[in-house]
Parts: structure tokens; C-alpha cells; sequence
């Protein structure tokens, strides 16, 4: 395994991240442990989850995927081995079930505590906000569209206060901020150094070759203010597997389960795969390490989020770590990006 420092932290942090999200919806509990057992063995110091998960998000199976890892936690005691990261969700209709005030001092308070107890530990290393209260472009919204009737409190100083009460009671060590735009990233930098309140240590956004919309702006903010990007989706739901195009074992495949999430499905997308697949191929690599050790070798990213429904997936991509891609097959890659960029933002 390789490892980097969590930004303006002394956190050692592997460079391939265990999202969980599917923990409690496709995986059980036991799939969840022996996941998370393979994980540590194979160097994985890092976990992600988040309060409203497992995904899709319904009342039903909220916070499920954390008391999987609590569980885990419990029986293990591996709690001192871990970087440990939740999220608290953000106001939609999807998570009407879960709240619906936004990031106000209630509320991240009552999710933190109820995550807490959950994952069954006292503190979070990194505690993110899963998505900004706003209406702006994120979840798949290429472009930023202005609402003039949006109704919205600039609550940035605000929500950084709570969180820093937080912090002061010793229930999280860090913070960050997911699906996240250039000028809400930079916000609450500008409150933490004018108020003298907790920085961001990293964003965690969508990320991988057919999602490149980070590589502008944000990936600019992201080295010169220090802000680490978390990098999601770098499989773009299993697309970037090849296992669609080939229609291999895919009766039980996120997307056929749920077809709403069709985001990396579109007819550029499906075009682009299937150039990055001739690609990895041509190369002797599997699409599913080529796009994962892309992400990995991003100056950006301090960690890529790889998630799996079973071992034989996990394994493949924990190895990524181990493929370094060449000079020629970057530029070929940045050649197939120009031809069709971003075909899923």
C-alpha cells in the first residue's frame, strides 16, 4: 500500500480509500466485516461512510451502513487502526426522511452524536457535509445554472462555529465538505482564516475518466489551497469495470438493481468506455486498474474511494496501488478525454 498525510493534518492516510455505501443494501453485515477484515490486511487505513447510507437512501435501511461498521469495530477493536470518516446528509427530498434543516447547529450535532453511537466509537477523524444546502451544479449537473428565487442563508461562519464546538468536545478531529463547488470550497476557507475557525482537509467529489470536471478550477484550489480531494466514483458505478459492455455479471450490478442511476450510462459515456477499454486492453491492462491507477496518480488526490460488492472485486482494485501507468498511455488517455470530455459530470 501507498500512503499520504491527510492535508494540514498529521493523519497517515493509504491512498486507496474502502467506501462502504453498499454495506446493508447489497452487502450484509458479514460481507461488510470480511470486507473490512481484507481491507486491513491488505494496508486500507482509510474508511468512508456516510449517515445516510446505504445507498439508495430510504428510511428503511438509514444508517445501516454505519452500524456495520460499529459492529465491525466492536467485535475487532480495530478502532486505533482506522481513519475513520462520516458525513452528515444534506437538505433534498431524498433525505426528507432523515431531516430537513439543512446544516443548522441542531442538526449537525444531533448527527453527529447519532452517528457516533451508530459506529460505535467517540470521535471522527474526518467529518464531512455530504452536500451543500444551496441549489447548485452537483449529482450529475454539468453546468451552473443561477436561480434567482433560490432562497438561501450564507451560513458558512455559522456552520464552521458548530463545528468547531464539535471539535473542542473531541467528538471529530477534522473536517471536510463533499459535492462541492469552487466558490463554496472557497467560502468556508475564507471564514476559517477570517474567524480563526477549523479548516477544510479535504473535498470529496466524483472523479475518474469519464468525470474530469475537478481537473479545472477546483483542482487548481485544491493544490494551492491544500484541500485534498477524496476522489468518488473513480469506476463511475462499475461502468469503467468493462463488465456493462461485456454484459458480465451484471444480473446484480448497482445498475441493473437500480436504473435510476444511469449517470455514467449515457451514449458518450458508454463510447468513451469502450475507447478506454481497447485502450487498457492494447496495453495488457484490465479497465478496472487502468482508471483506478489514473486516479491514483493525480497530484489532487490524497485518496481514491474504490467500494465492491464482493472479494474478488475488492482485490482487483486495492491492487491498483501496485499499476503505474506510463508516459505514452497517459497522453493516450488525455487524447480520448479531448475527443469526448466529461460525458458524465
Amino acid at each position: 500500500m501507498k500512503y499520504t498525510t491527510l492535508p494540514n493534518t498529521n493523519l497517515k492516510v493509504s491512498k486507496i480509500c474502502l467506501g462502504t455505501m453498499t454495506f446493508g443494501e447489497q452487502n450484509t453485515e458479514a460481507d461488510g466485516h470480511e470486507q473490512l477484515d481484507y481491507a486491513l490486511e491488505e494496508g486500507v487505513n482509510f474508511i468512508d461512510t456516510a449517515e445516510m447510507y446505504s445507498v439508495p437512501a430510504r428510511p428503511e435501511t438509514y444508517g445501516a451502513t454505519e452500524k456495520i461498521i460499529g459492529s465491525w469495530l466492536k467485535k475487532t477493536g480495530n478502532r486505533n487502526k482506522i481513519v475513520l470518516a462520516s458525513k452528515i446528509a444534506g437538505p433534498g427530498e431524498y433525505t426528507a426522511h432523515i431531516r430537513k434543516d439543512g446544516y443548522c447547529k441542531r442538526a449537525l450535532k444531533e448527527a453527529i452524536e447519532n452517528s457516533l453511537q451508530r459506529l460505535q466509537t467517540d470521535y471522527l477523524d474526518v467529518y464531512q457535509l455530504h452536500w451543500p444546502e444551496r441549489q447548485t451544479n452537483y449529482f450529475g449537473v454539468r453546468d451552473y445554472t443561477h436561480n434567482s428565487e433560490d432562497v438561501w442563508q450564507d451560513n458558512f461562519k455559522e456552520v464552521l462555529e458548530t463545528l468547531d464546538q464539535i471539535k473542542q468536545e473531541g467528538k471529530i478531529r477534522h473536517i471536510g465538505v463533499s459535492n462541492e463547488t469552487t466558490w463554496g470550497t472557497k467560502r468556508f476557507l475564507e471564514e476559517s482564516e477570517k474567524n480563526n475557525l477549523p479548516r477544510l482537509s479535504t473535498i470529496q467529489n466524483p472523479y475518474s475518466l469519464l468525470c474530469r470536471t475537478f481537473d479545472s478550477s477546483l483542482a487548481e484550489l485544491s493544490m494551492r489551497e491544500n484541500v485534498g480531494l477524496l476522489a468518488y466514483s473513480p469506476l463511475g458505478f462499475g461502468v469503467l469495470s468493462g463488465k456493462y459492455i461485456r454484459k458480465e455479471n451484471v444480473e446484480k450490478a448497482r445498475i441493473t438493481l437500480f436504473p435510476r442511476f444511469s449517470r455514467y450510462s449515457s451514449e458518450q459515456a458508454v463510447k468513451a468506455t469502450k475507447l478506454y477499454l481497447a485502450l487498457a486492453e492494447k496495453n495488457n491492462l484490465s479497465l478496472t486498474q487502468m482508471s483506478l491507477a489514473w486516479v491514483n496518480q493525480q497530484p489532487w488526490v490524497t485518496s481514491n474511494i474504490i467500494g465492491a460488492t464482493n472479494l474478488t472485486q475488492l482485490k482487483e482494485n486495492i491492487e491498483s496501488i501496485h499499476v503505474a501507468l506510463s508516459e505514452e498511455v497517459l497522453k493516450e488517455i488525455d487524447a480520448i478525454h479531448n475527443l469526448i470530455p466529461n460525458p458524465a459530470p
